[in-house]
């Protein structure tokens, strides 16, 4: 699998792609985009759900190929669930808080639009 980097090196916050260019013909697309919630998994998370994938959703196969019990797996599935279930926690709480601000007056209708696209 390869390495992506979810957080800067130098100060630790979020890395975002911001250009993507095509190796044959060079044309490339600039832009804020995030990376999936998958993607911001640290790299053994990562690593875990593509063999869970690719194991077709069975953990007693997963245990096989990694020589560990099943509980363990069990386990291991546990925890990139509730990192999922963190990310999309933390885009709620983001979205309420725009949406707060709005309703506040802190904001206006278009900086809204514009920072909930971001998310």
């Amino acid at each position: 699998m390869e390495k992506l980097a979810r957080n800067c090196p130098y100060c630790g916050g979020s890395m975002e792609i911001e250009r993507l260019r095509c190796v044959s013909c060079k044309t490339a697309v600039e832009g804020h985009v995030t990376l999936p919630r998958l993607a911001r998994l640290p790299m053994a998370e990562r690593e875990f759900a593509e063999l869970f994938v690719r194991s077709s959703g069975s953990l007693k196969a997963v245990a096989q190929k990694l020589g560990i019990s099943y509980p363990t797996v069990r386990n291991r599935l546990d925890k990139v669930i509730a990192a999922l279930e963190e990310e999309e926690r933390g885009e709620q709480d983001a979205r309420t808080q725009i949406l707060d601000a709005l309703e506040n007056g802190e904001i206006n209708a278009k900086e809204a639009v514009t920072l909930l696209r971001e998310l």
